[in-house]
C-alpha cells in the first residue's frame, strides 16, 4: 500500500468539489456548507494559537533567569492569564470539535449536513465576536486576574480590562452551545439506513458525549463571568466579602464547568486516536461498545468532581473525601479506553504512519497525565502541590499532551479527504518526534519543580530552580519549532502535494467512500451501511473496501 502518495488510488477529485464550487470572499462568509465552515473555524483557531503561543513565548522567555528581569510582575501576570484565555476557550476547546467535528460528522454519518446549518453559521459568528471581545481587551492593557478570573480580586481589585474579557468568554460559550444542540440533533436523526448507534464511529460517540457537555456545562461558566463583570462594574455584592459575598461560590461555579471543559477537550481527542489505531493496526477496535459507553460515563462523572480544585479552600474534610473518591472513580472509564487501545495494537498489523505517531504520543503522554491526576485527587499530596508547578505540568500533559496531540493526529488522518491532496510523510514523522521530545523537556521538569515547591505564577523564583527552568525553557523552543514544520508542510500541500484517492490510508468509514476533496452535497446518493464499524479483516483488509455501502 502506497498510503504516503496516494498512487494506489486514481484522483478522484470532482470537477466541482466544496472547495471551488463558487469563489469568492463572500461565498465563505455565508456559506451554509458544514465542510466551509468548519475550515472557517481551522483558519481561526489556528490565528488563535498562534497568538496564545506567543504569550506562551514570552513566559518561558522571563523563566530562563531567577530575577523578574524581562517582564515586571504585573506583565508577566497578564501574559499567562492571555496565554491561559487564549489557548482553553479558542483553541483547545473548539479546536476538534468545532473545526474537524463540524467538516467530518456528517459525513461520517451519511449525513448531507448538519441539522440546522444557519445555527452552524452563526456559531462561527459568534466565535468571532467573542474573540475579538477577548482581543480587546489586550489592547486595553490586558487581563491579570488568571484565566481562572478568582474573585474578589477579578471582581473588585483589578483594574484590568476584566469587563471586556469576561464579556468575550460570555459571547464565546453561546457558540458551543449552539455547535453542541447541532451535533446531538445531527447524530440523533440524520444517520444514513443502516448507521445504528451501535454502529456509530467511535469519533462521533466522543463527539456526542462532548456536545452534552456543552449544552449542560456552558451555561453555569456564562452566568458566573457575568455575575463577575457585573460586580467589577455596579459593585454589587456576589462575591467580595466586603460586600457581602461569598468569593468560594465562585470556585463552585467556575469548577463545575471547567473541569468537565476539559473533557470537552480530551474527548474528541480520544475519538480521534480510536479511529487512528483501528485503521493503523488493521484491527477491529477491542471493546468497542465498552468504550463507547466510557465517553458517556465521562461526561456524566465530570459534573461531579469539580470540588477536588476546592482542596485548600475552606470546604469540609466529608466534601472532600467525597469528591477525592469521585476524582479517583472518573479515571477509570479513561483508563479502560487505554486499555482497550493497548488490547486493539495487540498483534496487530501496525503502520507507523504520521496519524499513528501522534496517537502513540498521545496514549503515552496523556497516560501520564492521568496518573499524575491521581496525585491531585488525594487530599494529602493535594495540599503539598497545590498551585505549585506540578499542576500547571499535570494540566499540560492532559490537555497539550493528550487534546494537541489527538488534534494533530486528526488534521494529518483527515488532511487528505480535508484538501484531496498528499503531505511529505517523512516531514510528518519528523514533526511528531520533534513534539513529543519537546513536549517531555518542557513539562517533565515542571513536575520537580512543582514537588520542590516552586510556586506557579511567579515570575522571580530561587537560584536553585534555574536549571529545571532553563530546561523547560529549550524544550519549549523545540515544541515552538514541531508546531510550525507541520503549518508549513501542510500549506505547501495544499498545492504542491500529491493528490490523494479518495481512500489513500485503506480506512473503514463512510466519509472514506465518497471522493477527497468531497462534493458540496457530501454523497451523489444516500449510503446504505450494511456492516458493523471498523470492519477490518487483515490481512485482506483491501479487498473488502467499499463493502461498507451497499
Amino acid at each position: 500500500m502506497s498510503a504516503l502518495t496516494g498512487e494506489d488510488a486514481p484522483p478522484q477529485a470532482p470537477r466541482q468539489h466544496y472547495l471551488n464550487v463558487t469563489y469568492g470572499v463572500r461565498s465563505w462568509l455565508l456559506t451554509l456548507d458544514h465542510k466551509r465552515i468548519g475550515l472557517l473555524y481551522l483558519a481561526s483557531i489556528t490565528v488563535f494559537f498562534l497568538l496564545g503561543g506567543m504569550f506562551a513565548v514570552m513566559i518561558r522567555a522571563e523563566l530562563v533567569t531567577p530575577a523578574g528581569d524581562l517582564l515586571q510582575a504585573e506583565t508577566y501576570n497578564k501574559m499567562f492569564t492571555m496565554h491561559g484565555l487564549v489557548m482553553v476557550f479558542f483553541f483547545l476547546i473548539p479546536s476538534i470539535p468545532a473545526a474537524l467535528g463540524n467538516f467530518l460528522i456528517p459525513l461520517m454519518i451519511g449525513a448531507r449536513d448538519l441539522a440546522f446549518p444557519r445555527l452552524n453559521l452563526l456559531s462561527w459568528y459568534v466565535f468571532i465576536v467573542g474573540g475579538l471581545f477577548t482581543l480587546f481587551a489586550v489592547v486595553q492593557g490586558g487581563v491579570d486576574t488568571g484565566w481562572t478570573f478568582y474573585t474578589p480580586y477579578s471582581s473588585t481589585y483589578s483594574n484590568s480590562a476584566v469587563a471586556a474579557t469576561a464579556v468575550g468568554v460570555f459571547i464565546t460559550g453561546f457558540s458551543s452551545v449552539l455547535t453542541g444542540l447541532n451535533f446531538i440533533v445531527t447524530i440523533h436523526k440524520m444517520r444514513a439506513p443502516g448507521l445504528t448507534w451501535f454502529r456509530l464511529p467511535l469519533f462521533v460517540w466522543a463527539h456526542y458525549a462532548t456536545s452534552l457537555i456543552m449544552v449542560l456545562g456552558t451555561p453555569v461558566l456564562t452566568a458566573a463571568v457575568v455575575l463577575v463583570a457585573l460586580e467589577h462594574l455596579l459593585g454589587i455584592g456576589i462575591f467580595d466579602p466586603k460586600l457581602g459575598g461569598d468569593p468560594v461560590l465562585f470556585q463552585h461555579l467556575f469548577w463545575f464547568y471547567s473541569h468537565p471543559a476539559v473533557y470537552i477537550m480530551i474527548l474528541p481527542s480520544m475519538g480521534v486516536v480510536s479511529e487512528v489505531i483501528s485503521c493503523f493496526s488493521r484491527k477491529r477496535i477491542f471493546g468497542y461498545k465498552v468504550i463507547a459507553f466510557s465517553s458517556l460515563a465521562i461526561a456524566v462523572l465530570g459534573f461531579l468532581v469539580w470540588g477536588h480544585h476546592m482542596f485548600v479552600s475552606g470546604q469540609s474534610v466529608y466534601a472532600g473525601m467525597i469528591f477525592s473518591f469521585l476524582s479517583f472513580f472518573v479515571a477509570i472509564p479513561s483508563a479502560i479506553k487505554v486499555f482497550n487501545w493497548t488490547a486493539t495494537l495487540y498483534k496487530g498489523s501496525i503502520s507507523y504512519d504520521t496519524p499513528m505517531m501522534y496517537a502513540m504520543g498521545f496514549i503515552g503522554l496523556f497516560t501520564i497525565g492521568g496518573l499524575t491526576g491521581l496525585f491531585l485527587a488525594s487530599l494529602a499530596v493535594d495540599v503539598h502541590v497545590h498551585d505549585t508547578y506540578f499542576v500547571v505540568a499535570h494540566f499540560h500533559y492532559i490537555m497539550v499532551g493528550g487534546a494537541l496531540m489527538g488534534y494533530m493526529a486528526a488534521i494529518h488522518f483527515w488532511w487528505p479527504k480535508i484538501s484531496g491532496r498528499m503531505y511529505p510523510e517523512g516531514w510528518g514523522r519528523f514533526s511528531a518526534l520533534v513534539i513529543f521530545i519537546g513536549f517531555n523537556l518542557t513539562f517533565f521538569p515542571q513536575f520537580i519543580l512543582g514537588y520542590l515547591g516552586m510556586p506557579r505564577r511567579y515570575h522571580a523564583y530561587p537560584d536553585e530552580f534555574q536549571v529545571l527552568n532553563v530546561m523547560s525553557t529549550a524544550g519549549a523552543t523545540i515544541l515552538g519549532v514541531g508546531y510550525l514544520i507541520p503549518l508549513i508542510y501542510l500549506i505547501w500541500s495544499m498545492r504542491y502535494g500529491p493528490r490523494a484517492g479518495s481512500n489513500p490510508w485503506k480506512a473503514k468509514g463512510l466519509e472514506w467512500e465518497t471522493t477527497s476533496p468531497p462534493p458540496t452535497e457530501n454523497f451523489l446518493t444516500t449510503p446504505l451501511v450494511t456492516e458493523e464499524a471498523y470492519a477490518y479483516a487483515a490481512p485482506d483488509v483491501e479487498e473488502q473496501e467499499g463493502a461498507r455501502v451497499g
